[in-house]
């Protein structure tokens, strides 16, 4: 009887598990799907408010920097008020910013009112993983994350779609518009679902220094990378003083939460942990293989087929469908065997996907192009979700906030180091050709795939200090 009763207690529990994820997936889906449709709009944007690219440009890149600035606060947020309030209060944040986006007047008032967006954006992510760690428990950890990955995994392939059709059929208001249906409906099911947590006791101060320190460096880091793709180099004052102040700060912030220890707004002594090391390590070099295709396919789609920002993206789906293919798979077999074996299995299967796109000719069979992103995308998603589950392994319920932190901010600055040196060697590699031919181009994309080829492997090393088998 004692086991029947306790088999029914985990059935109950995983149900309520289940339906919590469910909750924390809808809520997602709107910043998921903003960062791909607003990116298609760049032009659209340009033209409404009759200013040059550069200028629009802050409207993303603003959105960017105000993600990453609070993403640090998640933790402290979660353990203080709890996962509920810190959740519903951030997709208030959002929707919020979406309805004055959807009103703003100026590219000024758009801008602004994407700060506000992007720090109800900032905090989403991190609070979801949080929560949906928590819920999971460590046995079926690969499974759960393969469960709320799947809005990730949804944005990259209906984004492009949705936000061509608007921009083709529809005000530029509308990009903003859709959000606030999707917020609505995550709001009220957050606010009717998820369980209601009593108050602690304890007042846990915010670790104000640690927070002047981390989060200006944080967007210092991101900044000055992302101007290296504009000036198309490392070696320019506007791109080493935010990186090399960032830099300086984070180091200060390191000296600084050692002495906090768990007080600190990130405690970073996770990285005496060996799992949370390697999957850091690796979220980080994810940068320089899953952002690299990001940003050299849609390129070489525009530049040397001719093809429209619309078609570009549509070109790109079926990385994204490879991807759900192997996502319930790679969360199975992370939980059976653990995740080392799968993730170099997937990371092996990324290099065989990848291969091909080093022999791109100028007129490439585009049947040919979408079998090789199907295997590709397949790789990128056995190699996601274990590092995501791996970075978990091993916490306490109290430790888990602070390595959502710890992994997002990695991905973020793992996300634009990829692509800035991307962008350096492939603009490098354009000017060697000295035409603008595509037959000649096609060589500079070519030659800058082989270095993502590079990349890649080196991802083998950590990835073999993953956890093996479990027991």
């Amino acid at each position: 009887m004692n086991k029947q009763t306790a088999e029914v207690h985990e059935m109950v529990e995983q149900a309520g598990s289940t339906k919590l994820l469910w909750i924390l997936m809808l809520g997602i889906m709107a910043p998921l799907f903003d960062t791909t449709i607003t990116n298609v709009a760049i032009d659209t944007l340009v033209k409404e408010f009759k200013a040059p690219v550069s200028t629009i440009q802050w409207v993303m890149t603003g959105y960017l920097l105000a993600l990453a600035m609070v993403i640090p606060l998640t933790g402290w947020a979660v353990e203080r008020f709890g996962g509920r309030r810190t959740w519903l209060f951030s997709l208030g944040m959002f929707f919020l910013g979406s309805v004055l986006c959807s009103m703003a007047w100026s590219v000024e008032s758009l801008l602004f009112f994407r700060v506000i967006q992007g720090i109800g954006g900032g905090l989403l992510m991190p609070v979801m993983q949080t929560l949906a760690v928590r819920a999971s428990g460590a046995q079926n950890m690969g499974k759960r994350m393969a469960t709320v990955a799947l809005p990730a995994l949804l944005g990259p392939i209906l984004g492009p779609v949705l936000g061509g059709l608007i921009i083709n059929h529809l005000s530029w208001r509308w990009i903003f518009f859709v959000n606030i249906p999707l917020c609505i409906a995550a709001i009220i099911m957050a606010w009717t679902g998820l369980p209601k947590e009593e108050r602690s006791a304890r007042t846990l101060r915010l670790d104000l220094t640690g927070l002047v320190l981390l989060s200006p460096a944080i967007v210092l880091i991101i900044y000055g990378l992302g101007e290296v793709s504009t000036l198309h180099g490392f070696a320019h004052a506007a791109v080493l003083i935010p990186v090399l102040s960032g830099g300086l700060l984070l180091a200060l912030f390191v000296t600084h939460a050692l002495r906090k220890g768990n007080k600190a707004l990130v405690d970073v002594r996770l990285f005496r942990v060996r799992s949370v090391t390697v999957s850091s390590v690796l979220l980080f070099l994810s940068g320089l293989t899953s952002y690299s295709a990001m940003l050299l396919l849609p390129l070489y789609f525009q530049q040397v087929r001719g093809e429209s920002v619309l078609i570009s993206g549509l070109l790109l789906v079926p990385q994204g469908i490879g991807m759900l293919l192997t996502r319930q798979l790679a969360g199975k077999l992370t939980d059976q065997i653990g995740s080392r074996p799968v993730v170099l299995a997937g990371t092996l299967l990324t290099l065989l996907g990848t291969w091909p796109l080093t022999q791109l000719g100028a007129d490439t069979s585009y049947y040919f192009l979408s079998a090789v992103l199907v295997v590709r995308g397949a790789g990128l998603g056995a190699v996601f979700l274990p590092v995501m589950a791996s970075a978990y392994v091993g916490l306490t319920s109290g430790q888990i906030p602070h390595a959502s932190s710890t992994t997002r901010i990695m991905q973020q600055i793992g996300g634009a180091f990829g692509v800035s040196v991307i962008a350096v060697i492939l603009q490098n590699q354009l000017h060697s050709v000295l035409s603008h031919d595509p037959a000649a181009m096609v060589i500079a994309f070519d030659h800058t795939f082989m270095w993502t080829i590079a990349f890649s492997a080196v991802a083998l090393i950590p990835a073999s200090f993953l956890p093996g088998r479990r027991s």
